[in-house]
């Protein structure tokens, strides 16, 4: 027998454990990793990837989903923000489900919510399949985090939705700039 099978079997039961134990607990409950990995084909330097929250992930059910604006994706203040939604998720949003508020951001100990709403002029644009939110007064580039929150129904197909971002800096000459983009994913169960 090999000497190096039997000094380390306690370090090689504990590696198995730890390799296998997110497969056993996806199986005991898939939700508790449904949002676990996120795949992207052909990563290009000019993609940014944006963090996102949804209720449901469901087909046909009701969902809020929040599109947050974190601090660290935000350089400048912004005057606008452009959103464009894929036609088949882009069906579903109503003007009046569409809101802009300051948001905290959820995780072990905490809720995902709205601080504070954030007033803002909202237009949809069926044509281009974008919402362009203004608010009322710029949102500041401060430590704060902000979401564009959606009340919809989900699409009837399941799969990635991907929504890209633009806004607009405030100050002297404002610029438009890519600011990242969110990739939904709806079960099709």
């Amino acid at each position: 027998m090999s000497s190096t099978n039997i000094r380390y079997p306690l370090l090689k039961n504990f590696l198995k454990f730890v390799a296998l134990s997110p497969f056993a607990i996806s199986f005991i409950n898939p939700s508790i990793v449904s949002s676990g990995l996120e795949f992207q084909w052909n990563n290009a330097e000019n993609f940014k990837r944006l963090n996102w929250y949804q209720k449901d992930d469901k087909k046909n059910a009701r969902n809020t989903v929040f599109l947050f604006l974190r601090k660290s994706d935000r350089k400048t203040g912004l005057l606008k923000v452009n959103v464009k939604a894929p036609k088949t998720f882009f069906a579903k949003i109503k003007k009046d489900k569409v809101n802009l508020c300051q948001a905290q951001i959820g995780g072990f100990t905490k809720k995902t919510k709205c601080i504070a709403n954030i007033p803002a002029d909202i237009e949809l644009d069926k044509e281009k399949n974008t919402i362009n939110i203004f608010p009322l007064s710029p949102i500041p580039a401060s430590k704060d985090n902000y979401a564009i929150v959606l009340k919809v129904i989900n699409p009837n197909r399941g799969g990635l939705y991907q929504f890209h971002s633009f806004g607009q800096s405030s100050g002297n000459i404002p610029v438009s700039f890519y600011l990242g983009s969110w990739t939904l994913k709806m079960q099709s169960q």
